[in-house]
């Protein structure tokens, strides 16, 4: 059990809700999401860098999956 209290849809702001709806109907998890959202400052910050980030318009795809096979590696996980 978390201890950061996972926002329900009814307790999300606008933009929060719509980044939720929009990763669970890509299958994705929306945990991390919904924690953040308990602070909305820091829900903004994360997502301003994270979501470029992460789209490939920042860094590449390529960048991107190298540097998760490589925490991958340095946590030894090998799935």
């Amino acid at each position: 059990m978390s201890r950061i209290k996972l926002l329900e849809d009814h307790e999300l702001s606008e933009n929060a809700l719509k980044s939720a709806k929009a990763v669970e109907a890509s299958g994705g998890d929306t945990s991390t999401l919904r924690g953040l959202a308990n602070r909305q400052d820091m829900f903004d910050a994360y997502f301003q860098f994270y979501m470029p980030a992460r789209g490939g318009t920042t860094i590449s795809d390529q960048l991107i999956e190298l540097v998760r096979l490589r925490i991958a590696r340095h946590n030894d996980c090998f799935t």
